[in-house]
């Protein structure tokens, strides 16, 4: 049986590739593992099917300093991303073999242009696939608050930008009180996605405290803005209950963060004055409706004023009317009532004076003065002859005195 060394195989695939390879290819591929190490980059890339997402491919690659510090800042510069894993990438490569380390691509340059149109298209995706979800513009939809002062930040603690925010807000020019409160997140890398997400997510556990959120960054690298273009991002964004302000400090096309946030502004400083803009309309609004409030107020108190000057005309004049008419009446009153009481006084004195004379006409005086005499026995009053006898002592009683005689018999 005729064997080979396990050198000797590999000499002579190393052979084969040098003789059939001799040129750069350009390759398209993605990047899933991307590192640095002196100065060099070492990446592994992939072919994925396109309908079952199943790799159908993976090599290592490796970019030599000498190169690698070259293009990637032309890279970057071009496409506004760092170089980083999940872009994909057309590159132009040299076939490697060595025995030892096996197979391998040397990157020897890139096209910017591949991945932009790549990023472009993935970007197109997302935006129609939150469009077909109708929540590409939900947050949008939400009403701004009249005065937006307790803040929810997300932002990196140590960013300048969360410092320019801040610094703004509580400057001279603003008058006004905010109540901010940060929600620490790392703002780029790989990690920034779902540690921007997170931050939303304990944000909505307390979202009665808030009346917006601002999501900022700035101070980072300008290149490093991928994860703004995420579908998961957009999707929580979109659909979060308070009025998202995104302010990543980028002047390069607009992000899918700022496609669904409620506002979009261009720097942290631009998202606090955004707030402070706000307060100082409604202090317009609020100015101005106190002036109409004023003047509303003053004229229905010259309206009722006036109302009550010609209420209380009228009331004196009738209060004169009716004091003359209840005047009248009165007097018309009294002068019946005297009538009245007169008539009844004359009535009553001929009354008593009937009385009176009655009273006097049956007086003895009355009768002693008319010549009669009242004659009585044992000091009884006589009327009848039967009531005496013979012998009896009688006295006679006159006007001006009396006298006593005694019974006798007739003969």
């Amino acid at each position: 049986m005729n064997s080979t060394s396990l050198s000797e195989l590999t000499n002579k695939i190393q052979s084969v590739i040098r003789q059939n390879f001799t040129d750069a290819i350009w390759v398209r591929a993605e990047i899933s593992e991307l590192r640095e190490n002196g100065g060099h980059c070492y990446l592994e890339l992939i072919e994925k099917d396109s309908e079952t997402d199943n790799i159908l491919a993976k090599t290592r690659a490796t970019c030599w300093a000498n190169v690698y510090r070259m293009l990637k800042p032309y890279f970057e510069s071009n496409t506004g991303e760092t170089l980083r894993a999940g872009l994909n990438v057309l590159v132009a490569v040299t076939v490697e073999f060595n025995g030892v380390y096996g197979f391998s691509l040397n990157i020897r340059d890139i096209d910017p242009t591949y991945t932009i149109g790549e990023l472009a298209a993935r970007r197109m995706q997302i935006i129609q696939k939150l469009r077909e979800e109708g929540i590409d513009d939900m947050n949008k939809q939400l009403p701004f608050p009249t005065l937006p002062q307790r803040i929810a930040i997300i932002s990196s603690e140590t960013a300048a930008g969360y410092g320019d925010f801040c610094n703004q807000l509580n400057s001279d020019t603003s008058h006004f009180a905010f109540y901010p409160r940060l929600f620490p997140a790392i703002m780029q890398g790989n990690m920034a996605e779902t540690s921007i997400i997170g931050a939303l997510e304990k944000i909505y556990k307390h979202v009665e405290l808030f009346d917006v959120v601002v999501i900022i960054r700035g101070g980072g690298a300008t290149t490093d803005l991928s994860c703004f273009d995420s579908y998961n991002l957009a999707i929580n964004c979109a659909q979060f209950p308070l009025p998202i302000i995104a302010g990543i400090g980028h002047q390069r096309d607009v992000s899918i963060l700022d496609m669904v946030a409620h506002t979009s502004v261009k720097t942290p400083t631009a998202a606090a004055e955004y707030l402070i803009s706000a307060l100082e309309k409604a202090e317009e609004e609020i100015d101005e409706l106190a002036s109409e409030l004023c003047n509303f107020t003053s004229n229905i108190i010259q309206k009722e004023h006036k109302s009550l000057e010609l209420y209380m005309l009228k009331i004196k004049q009738a209060s004169r009317t009716g004091f003359l008419k209840e005047q009248n009446r009165l007097s018309n009153y009294l002068f019946q009532l005297k009538s009245m009481y007169r008539n009844r006084i004359h009535r009553e004195t001929n009354k008593l004076a009937l009385i009176a004379t009655r009273i006097e006409t049956q007086s003895p005086k009355y009768l002693y003065e008319r010549g009669y005499t009242i004659t009585t026995v044992h000091g009884k009053r006589i009327t009848s002859a039967l009531q005496v006898k013979p012998g009896d002592k009688v006295t006679t009683h006159l006007a001006d005195g009396h006298f006593d005689s005694e019974v006798v018999p007739l003969l």
